[in-house]
This record gives C-alpha cells, sequence and structure tokens, in this order.
C-alpha cells in the first residue's frame, strides 16, 4: 500500500457517488472494501468520505429527494484551475452542471459532462489532495469511459485535460489509452452497439481487490449484483458488479498494478 501525495493536473485523483440511501450505502462499501466514514464537506448535501486506515479513498453523498440522477460512480480530473477547466469543457463542447464552488477548506470542484453526456468532475485540492492511499484492497486502481466510438470524445480530453492519447492498432478493438507525461491514467473504451441504451456513455471505475472471486460473491451476498461474472484478462482477473442501487464498477486482482496516479 503506498500512499498518494500530489496528482499532476488531468490524473484522476478522487471517484465519487451519489446516491439515495446513503447510510445503506456505506454499509454496503464498508462491508465489501473495509471502508469507514467521516463527515465531508456538505456543499451539495450529506456526504461522507470513505477512509482506510484513517486515509481517503472515495466520497458518497446522498442525492436530494427531488433529483433522480442515473447511480454512478464519477471520476474528478485533478486541475489547478477548476474554472479555468469548467470554461474549458464548455468549449469544446461539454456541460457544466455544478459549480464550480468551494467544497468547504478541502478545495474547489466543478461536475459536468463530456460531449457524449459521460458525467465527470474536476478538483482543485487546497488542503486534501484526493485519493490519499493506493494498491490495496478496496481502492480505485483505473478508469474507463465506456461509449460508442472514441474518436471524437478523444479530441475533448485530450484538449481540457492535455491528454496524450495512444490508440490500439486493431480492426476489432476500440481502445485509447489517455497518458500524461508517458504514463497511463485513464483509457476510453468504443464499444459501439454493445453499449448500455438504458444507461448511455459512462465513466466506469475499477477498485483493487484481494480475491476477484471471493469479492464478487461478497457483492451478491451483500444484495448486490454480479454483472459480468470474474473471467482472466490483460491486466488482471475482473468482474463488473453493481451495488444495491445499481451503481457500476469493476473490481480487480491486477496481475500487474499499473504506474502510481500521482
Amino acid at each position: 500500500m503506498t500512499e498518494a501525495t500530489r496528482h499532476v493536473p488531468g490524473t484522476p485523483c478522487w471517484v465519487s457517488l451519489m446516491v439515495h440511501g446513503l447510510d445503506a450505502t456505506q454499509d454496503f462499501y464498508g462491508e465489501l472494501f473495509g471502508w469507514e466514514f467521516a463527515p465531508g464537506p456538505q456543499q451539495l448535501g450529506p456526504y461522507v468520505r470513505a477512509l482506510l486506515d484513517g486515509k481517503e479513498v472515495a466520497g458518497i453523498g446522498r442525492l436530494p429527494v427531488d433529483r433522480h440522477l442515473p447511480i454512478a460512480w464519477t471520476p474528478y480530473m485533478a486541475t489547478d484551475d477548476a474554472d479555468a477547466t469548467a470554461e474549458a469543457i464548455r468549449c469544446c463542447g461539454g456541460t457544466v452542471g455544478v459549480g464550480p464552488l468551494d467544497a468547504g477548506e478541502a478545495g474547489r470542484m466543478v461536475i459536468g459532462s463530456d460531449p457524449v453526456g459521460a458525467v465527470l468532475g474536476a478538483w482543485q485540492a487546497a488542503g486534501r489532495r484526493g485519493i490519499a492511499v493506493q494498491g490495496a484492497h478496496g481502492t480505485p486502481v483505473w478508469n474507463e469511459l465506456i461509449a460508442r466510438e472514441t474518436s471524437s470524445v478523444g479530441k475533448f480530453y485530450q484538449a481540457v485535460f492535455g491528454y496524450d492519447v495512444e490508440a490500439v492498432v486493431s480492426a476489432d478493438l476500440d481502445y485509447v489509452t489517455l497518458r500524461l507525461e508517458g504514463r497511463p491514467v485513464a483509457a476510453l473504451h468504443g464499444v459501439g452497439n454493445a453499449l448500455p441504451r438504458e444507461r448511455g456513455p459512462h465513466w466506469m471505475t475499477s477498485f483493487e481487490v484481494e480475491d476477484t472471486d471471493q469479492a464478487a460473491r461478497h457483492v451478491a451476498s451483500l444484495g448486490g449484483q454480479v454483472i459480468q461474472p470474474p473471467s482472466q484478462g490483460p491486466s488482471g482477473r475482473r468482474a463488473t458488479v453493481a451495488d444495491p442501487e445499481g451503481a457500476l464498477f469493476t473490481i480487480v486482482r491486477s496481475a500487474e498494478r499499473r504506474p502510481s496516479l500521482n
């Protein structure tokens, strides 16, 4: 387990989930990942920070009762200027839905969507630096945008966050790795007509687990669903699951750890 101290601008530095049942969701992820919880900024309503050994790994908030938004994990990209990032999102064809606004003394944030409708955030850290621990059971390890195709949306992320893009040369796979300073930090995956119509383009967060098969069984026992059973892939043994409110995420036991995303 390693501590993350600084995130290069553009690096996914935080993941957050908005749900209807905050207490039940804490119980689910606390049992699954061993998270403990502490109060977080309340600007958007009740919100808690998930902790491992006292260090921050994620956030969970309660949706207002009158808001019927998709329940989904949202990645936040590090920025040195949330206001400038919000303007870049607008100028490059995206939409800003929340902010920029201050999140207490922790930093400044913006939530928006890219040109294909996938929700993302940007985080300008003040005292807090975002995800503070990596490489342990229950820590975010990777973020991947699932969309119909990658070419147009790839230009958006390149322009807004300064990524270098590396496409897989294949007639059968539409996959682009986003790099910063030569390091992979996230990816775009075009799945064509396999994109779920009811969900649309969306970011998918992967969490590290000690044992993918055991974790998948645990998800089911806690009231979640196993969407894609565990299977072996190039990055390790992985499964796609959903929590009791339907938020999708991936659990993976990495065959080889990705570079530290600091």
